[in-house]
């Protein structure tokens, strides 16, 4: 069973928090099995946003967790927000396209 894990967080450095994530996903890409990958701001509060990442299974997503790249991701992502960044996993139960 898959799963996703949500970050939820408000930034005013939305751009450097991108640039972040996808220096993450490069120095973890043969690491990390992430399936999918959703950035979304949130409509109505324009610094409120939320990553989500699908993992093919919880076990992965814990392993991801524990890379040395996830632990300075998770650091310089905290001096890019305001307030604590939300991390959230949830088992996947349906999946329809």
């Amino acid at each position: 069973m898959s799963v996703v894990q949500i970050l939820e967080y408000d930034t005013k450095r939305a751009g450097e928090v991108e640039t972040l994530m996808n220096e993450w996903r490069t120095q973890t890409q043969s690491k990390s099995p992430v399936k999918h990958e959703i950035v979304a701001k949130h409509h109505a509060r324009s610094d409120h946003y939320m990553a989500i990442l699908e993992f093919p299974t919880y076990e992965d997503a814990q392993r991801s967790n524990k890379l040395p790249e996830t632990d300075q991701f998770t650091a310089r992502m905290a001096e890019l927000c305001e307030g604590t960044i939300a991390f959230v996993d949830y088992d996947v139960i349906r999946d329809k396209s």
